[in-house]
């Protein structure tokens, strides 16, 4: 990926860093590959407002995109890869040899007239879906599934990938983005590569609007309230506030908001701060 710096024109481009979306071909969706996503303004279905800072933005609709590569041992050629307002990667246009079409997360590297796969018995190449039990360890994965023909669930943002270390008998062993220690049933599929758009966290908005057409309103500090609004608020003149929470008291630093004996504790093998769970 590629980064722009934009000359200073206005004032809303003197800090602004953009993408150069060099690796984006086509500037227009497949049609049959859109549903319509309607933008709430945070209200529920009674008009009532359960979320706030959420309002106005562009209109645009989701891009229907394939997380279970199911379509198996049907070789697909790479059409476009192509922008998607939902989420922070790129997504790839298949053309299946059987006619159909369909959306998959771009892996950093994959080009138009690239040819990809799923299936048990495929090659561990960029782009293609298969049984981690079939990846040589090492391996970089993306779009990995928790349980088998669920779809994938993780490492699906933007320059997120998990790391194959090892296998046991059941069970794949991960080394997941954040640099926790997980397993995974080894029957679970995953695509081979890193997901495009790496470069996405180091953009700047350059102004305040940007974000407002993402449909995102101006956040009000809770220090900024009265005490009857946060429990930051209040107090004579610029106080801190205190030990910094939510609007409903929960610490935003150092709780740990995990349930305790959560089923799936006995598959982190490590945490993400290095700490070994005891077996």
């Amino acid at each position: 990926m590629a980064l722009r710096k934009y000359k200073p024109t206005t004032a809303g481009t003197r800090w602004r860093i953009g993408n150069a979306y060099v690796e984006i071909t086509t500037s227009e969706p497949e049609k049959s590959l859109l549903a319509p996503k309607k933008s709430t303004g945070g209200r529920n279905v009674s008009g009532r407002r359960t979320t706030r800072y959420m309002g106005g933005g562009h209109k645009h609709k989701y891009r229907l995109v394939d997380f279970k590569r199911d379509k198996k041992d049907i070789e697909a050629t790479v059409a476009s890869i192509e922008y998607d307002p939902n989420r922070t990667a790129f997504i790839a246009l298949l053309h299946y040899a059987d006619g159909e079409k369909r959306y998959i997360l771009a892996p950093n590297g994959l080009e138009v007239g690239a040819k990809v796969i799923s299936g048990d018995a495929v090659a561990p190449e960029l782009g293609h879906a298969l049984m981690m039990k079939n990846m040589p360890l090492g391996t970089n994965v993306h779009n990995i599934e928790m349980q088998p023909g669920q779809g994938g669930k993780l490492a699906r943002s933007a320059g997120s990938s998990a790391q194959l270390t090892n296998k046991e008998e059941k069970y794949a062993i991960l080394k997941m983005p954040s640099g926790e220690l997980r397993k995974v049933l080894i029957k679970c599929y995953a695509t081979v590569g890193v997901v495009s758009n790496s470069d996405h966290s180091l953009q700047s908005m350059g102004k305040a609007g940007r974000n407002r057409w993402k449909g995102i309103k101006p956040r009000t500090r809770g220090v900024a309230m009265n005490p009857v609004d946060h429990p930051m608020g209040g107090g004579e003149g610029r106080a801190s506030g205190g030990q910094p929470r939510s609007r409903t008291g929960q610490f935003s630093r150092g709780l740990k908001t995990r349930t305790k004996g959560k089923g799936s504790d006995k598959l982190i093998i490590q945490r993400s701060n290095g700490k070994k769970l005891a077996k």
